[in-house]
């Protein structure tokens, strides 16, 4: 292991981020009454051009009417190829209160998309006296999105959360498909004349998880198209959590319960969890360095898994 110690992502619950248009009003007292950790009030893809003016006035009203809890309040902007982007970010930031949290940063594809966005933000912070920083999440969702992800986790002491978007992935890196994530129909093993379906989002979630964790940033699994499907998000939210992401988002309200299902430590993991704990400080206590829990081995970096199973509970435990 390096010297340099790995930090912390922030400390906030992150098991849900529920999606819903800034066009349509109806919605925004029923997400913030919801179970979901984060809300992402939508300015891109689910709102249409002609439409983009007026939604945007829709959700600087309502980040200051409506009573959001303790939810943590994103709101996406449009993406940088766009003549909208910076209207979002300056009319959110001249005329939100403190409530506002984070902006959600669509389609980065290099660490300078970040740096134009935190210049802007930084000058209006500055000339408008905020108190509060606002903080960054960021999408990746292009090939050059991917090729650059270390240097984008690493572009901006904003940045808290990274989230895979599968459907504008799929798209730039060319792929046959119209699925938004889960399993590809067409992407199998075959052994016997039996197919082996793998998992096509594998690399690109794992190559975000490892530059979220090495800088400190919240790893998050993006949208699963199909909400009829419930077996299949939660099979798709079972393999990213495996795999150390924090949760999943929601397009559909029947989304959020599963999604808290699954990112949710069970009673059964975390006082698993605990046991492992006691016993190695038991073992410590005798100057051992590991001992065995239930038949199997465990030492120093079995502590550290526990660790972060439980500090996950706590976490989860504290917003509720």
């Amino acid at each position: 292991m390096s010297f340099r110690i790995q930090p912390q992502p922030p400390a906030r619950p992150n098991r849900c981020q529920l999606f819903g248009p800034g066009s349509n009003t109806k919605l925004f007292a029923k997400m913030a009454a919801s179970a979901a950790d984060v809300i992402n009030l939508d300015l891109e893809d689910a709102v249409a051009p002609d439409d983009k003016p007026q939604a945007r006035r829709n959700v600087i009203e309502a980040i200051g009417d409506v009573d959001w809890g303790n939810k943590t309040l994103s709101v996406r902007i449009n993406g940088l190829d766009t003549p909208w982007w910076y209207r979002d970010v300056v009319d959110l930031l001249e005329n939100c209160g403190e409530r506002l949290d984070q902006i959600m940063i669509p389609k980065v594809g290099c660490a300078a998309d970040i740096y134009a966005v935190d210049a802007l933000v930084t000058a209006i912070e500055t000339a408008m006296g905020r108190s509060k920083r606002i903080a960054f999440e960021v999408i990746i969702e292009s090939a050059a999105g991917l090729a650059h992800v270390e240097e984008i986790a690493a572009s901006s002491p904003r940045l808290e959360a990274m989230s895979l978007g599968a459907a504008d992935f799929a798209a730039s890196m060319g792929m046959q498909t119209t699925g938004i994530g889960g399993t590809q129909e067409d992407y199998y093993m075959l052994r016997d004349g039996q197919k082996y379906w793998a998992d096509p989002w594998h690399w690109a979630q794992t190559a975000i998880v490892a530059a979220c964790r090495t800088h400190g940033l919240l790893p998050v699994d993006g949208p699963y198209g199909d909400f009829s499907d419930d077996d299949g998000f939660r099979a798709q939210s079972l393999r990213s959590a495996t795999l150390g992401m924090v949760g999943k988002w929601a397009i559909h309200p029947k989304q959020i319960a599963l999604a808290n299902e699954v990112f949710t430590p069970s009673d059964a993991k975390v006082s698993e969890a605990r046991e492992i704990l006691a016993a190695m400080e038991e073992a410590r206590k005798t100057g051992a360095g590991a001992t065995v829990y239930k038949g199997r081995l465990v030492d120093i970096a079995s502590i550290k898994q526990a660790q972060v199973i439980v500090r996950q509970a706590e976490l989860i435990a504290a917003g509720e």
